[in-house]
């Protein structure tokens, strides 16, 4: 079957020398420079034809996977009434990230950010009997999010493409085939786009549901932080990482002893008074959980880390108080507070990291103004309300496996995958007649792929010094033919082009008049094609020059032998 031949001369590319002034990360600046994108406004792109058919391209190979678990395609609207968001509470709790709009008559939209309530109503209209169930959903669609501070081009964009499945089951033992489908089928994938990525534990967080796994592509313009043991191969994002302590005994500790430590209100100031280390004190930050006050307790040498934080008490609002929320309440002592003398628990809910175990004692704050207690003791001295895994992660922290010392890195998220449960089930009273004849819960499965940020990722990945590189199942073309000088080598190259395309090969040939052999040398690198064809001098001898993108390997072969070459490859 022939493939496309695309003649640069007759083409809208416009490649630059230069990297955009606001670009920060590679693929930003590859990815404008070679012609494939274009800044609309902020967080929006314009995807050019060679951009358009890497877009493609990446979407050809997870439609074909998602086809082959048995996956069907829909397309659902973008534009969308709020009311199935306030059902689930989504409306709400999407805040600022949520496009909202009106219609003329007053009606309340969304601009979709995802769609499981959506999904959620389809299959209840279609779907009334455990027969028409186990179904997979799936669409690749535009999605929607007001980021404040959309960066990194089309990385962390206000628009972006997504392919978004859903899996409808009856059991849970049939929801963990779907999951393992799915899971499969993202390995297939990422392996066929190219992409190095790896598998790591996740937190449901406002998501819901159990099981939860992210794919993410190490690079170093990633914004996602992953920890992983060279010891054990343990991997997982740093919200999902555990610690398990062996608490001591809460007996045989000294009585609490209340301290004179005036102008000491932060650990630093404190340790340093004391003479002791900050892992000898105990750090009590205040937040705000739905407007409670609440307090998490964590070693005085560690940070909590409110991201991991909020991903805990999803769909709960997390906040750090401020100034003004300690005014009228004497019984917290800004600088000095302490979980002691029933202070968790009644003038707060206290939440610890797992390192303030049952038996471990602590230098805290004692309530009073210039005033710190030793000796306070969990589980002696305060209760913890529940213990959550919050402290900023740090390498060399022990792997929850093996115990060996961890590693961090950086990484692109290009999908997750999350074992929902009933939760939109039981919002929108999705049932099916059960075999039993009685009304069955569904039980779902939602699966993303960030279609636009896969092609972002290989580019992060895959570019050198001078330009991208890209695989050849996603790039525009098999081959980039270069007319390295003038009417002969056009004549060959075009005619190059034609026999190669007409074998099905995929060619970009460069034919344009008036451009040096040295701008269209520097171009095709900059393209990123994974094999560069030159008709140049030898062209007069029946020879042309074949290029590896990646590797940079030249050889000069005749003409023939390099068409039965790229037409075997």
């Amino acid at each position: 079957m022939a493939a496309r031949v695309q003649r640069l001369s007759r083409s809208m590319l416009k490649t630059l020398r230069d990297d955009p002034a606001d670009a920060e990360t590679l693929s930003h600046k590859l990815l404008v420079r070679a012609g494939y994108v274009r800044r609309a406004a902020a967080g929006i792109w314009t995807w050019l034809p060679l951009g358009k058919q890497v877009l493609e391209n990446v979407t050809r190979v997870v439609r074909e996977e998602m086809d082959a678990i048995g996956a069907q395609e829909v397309l659902l609207p973008a534009l969308l009434p709020k009311e199935p968001y306030e059902v689930t509470g989504r409306y709400e709790e999407y805040g600022d990230l949520l496009f909202r709009l009106k219609d003329r008559k007053g009606g309340d939209y969304v601009l979709g950010p995802t769609h499981e309530e959506i999904f959620t109503q389809v299959v209840k209209d279609q779907c009334s009997s455990y027969k028409d169930l186990p179904v997979i959903l799936y669409q690749i669609q535009t999605k929607y999010r007001d980021e404040a501070r959309p960066r990194s081009g089309i990385l962390r964009g206000r628009e972006f493409t997504m392919k978004d499945s859903y899996s409808f089951d009856v059991s849970d033992e049939s929801l963990a085939a779907s999951y393992a489908a799915h899971r499969a089928a993202y390995q297939r994938i990422f392996e066929r786009l190219g992409l190095d990525y790896r598998i790591v534990s996740a937190i449901s967080g406002a998501m819901g549901g159990s099981a939860s796994e992210e794919f993410l592509a190490p690079a170093a313009a990633g914004e996602d932080t992953y920890v992983q043991c060279p010891e054990c191969g343990y991997a997982a994002n740093t919200e999902a990482v555990s610690v398990t302590v062996a608490p001591p005994s809460v007996e045989g500790h000294d009585p609490v002893e209340e301290l004179d430590t005036p102008d000491t209100p932060t650990i630093e100031t404190l340790a340093e008074h004391l003479g002791v280390p900050a892992s000898a004190t105990l750090k009590n930050l205040l937040v705000k959980v739905d407007g409670e006050i609440t307090a998490v307790g964590v070693p005085g040498d560690r940070e909590v880390d409110l991201g991991k934080l909020a991903e805990h008490l999803a769909p709960a609002t997390v906040e750090v108080v401020t100034a003004e929320d300690f005014t009228g309440r004497e019984d917290l002592v800004r600088g000095y507070i302490g979980p002691q003398d029933g202070m968790a628990g009644k003038a707060f809910r206290y939440l610890a990291d797992p390192r303030v175990a049952p038996g471990t004692s602590w230098i805290t704050g004692a309530n009073k103004e210039g005033k710190h207690a030793r000796n306070v003791v969990c589980g002696r001295d305060f209760e913890v309300d529940q213990y959550l895994d919050v402290v900023v992660v740090e390498p060399g922290d022990p792997c929850p496996n093996c115990g060996a010392g961890i590693e961090l890195d950086r990484a692109i998220e290009i999908g997750h995958i999350f074992q929902l449960g009933r939760k939109y089930a039981d919002a929108f009273e999705l049932d099916v007649l059960g075999q039993d004849g009685k009304p069955a819960r569904v039980t779902m499965g939602s699966y993303g792929i960030g279609v636009s940020r896969a092609v972002a990722a290989l580019a992060e990945q895959t570019a050198d010094e001078h330009g991208l590189c890209w695989p050849r199942e996603i790039a525009p073309a098999d081959v980039h033919v270069v007319a390295a000088g003038k009417a002969q080598q056009t004549e060959a190259a075009l005619e190059i082009a034609e026999q190669l395309g007409e074998a099905g090969v995929r060619v970009l040939v460069d034919d344009r008049a008036g451009v040096s052999p040295g701008v269209k040398f520097t171009d095709a690198e900059l393209i990123g094609v994974p094999t560069i064809l030159i008709a140049g001098r030898g062209i007069k001898d029946g020879r042309v020059e074949l290029k590896d993108r990646r590797s940079g390997e030249r050889e000069e072969l005749p003409i023939e032998e390099a068409v039965a070459r790229l037409t075997q490859a």
